[in-house]
């Protein structure tokens, strides 16, 4: 089953590291880890929902043309075709999954 799939993330400053933890034709788990600084620009699934879960640290979520800090834990939800991003604007490194679904 392997339950065991979190990644050992620790990216420099203004970098990203991102690893997929899970994928099917039903949905797809992607871990970010982004160093003090770091960016995920702003794009969108026209297909997909998206789902950001917080883990650590805290995040700048960027979706159309607002910003909110989301803390972990938090969640935040991009329905389909809605531009979005994340940002670390703190001294920490912060960390995120991103699950997406249907992928087909």
């Amino acid at each position: 089953m392997g339950l065991d799939r979190y990644p050992d993330l620790n990216p420099a400053p203004k970098k990203v590291q991102t690893t997929e933890l899970y994928y099917s034709s039903d949905l797809l788990v992607k871990a970010f880890a982004l160093g003090p600084g770091a960016e995920v620009d702003t794009h969108e699934h026209a297909e997909q929902t998206n789902v950001f879960h917080v883990l650590e640290g805290r995040i700048t979520v960027v979706a159309e043309d607002d910003e909110e800090e989301i803390a972990a834990p938090g969640v935040v939800v991009h329905e389909r075709e809605s531009p979005h991003g994340a940002r670390n604007d703190t001294d920490d490194q912060t960390l995120f999954t991103a699950t997406m679904g249907p992928m087909e």
